[in-house]
């Protein structure tokens, strides 16, 4: 089993910037991927960028430039800095680690204003 809390969102300017950062606890060793979805309203949950145990990341092409995922291993803990907020970016984020399992934080509101 594989805990996420997440924490970082709120709300931000357009063309500002935002870190929202994702605890894992528990099986971590487990862990092949983490990063991070996001769901705004009417649409699908979709991938914004995960990082392999291995450190290889991939992004989508809508924060391609903007956005980095990075993890701290020795705090089980990985980062999404993102930068240059649009407001097409306005969504609820989701950390999600995969083992052979997917798991999901709780969700954490991104709010962005013009």
């Amino acid at each position: 089993q594989v805990q996420l809390v997440e924490s970082g969102g709120g709300l931000v300017q357009a063309g500002g910037s935002l870190r929202l950062s994702c605890a894992a606890s528990g099986s971590t060793f487990s862990i092949k991927t983490i990063g991070w979805y996001r769901q705004a309203p009417g649409k699908q949950r979709e991938l914004v960028a995960v990082i392999s145990s291995s450190g290889s990341t991939n992004y989508a092409d809508s924060v391609k430039g903007r956005f980095t995922i990075s993890r701290d291993n020795a705090k089980n803990t990985v980062y999404l800095q993102m930068n240059s907020l649009k407001l097409e970016d306005k969504a609820v984020y989701y950390c999600n680690a995969w083992t052979l399992k997917r798991y999901w934080g709780q969700g954490n509101q991104v709010t962005v204003a013009s």
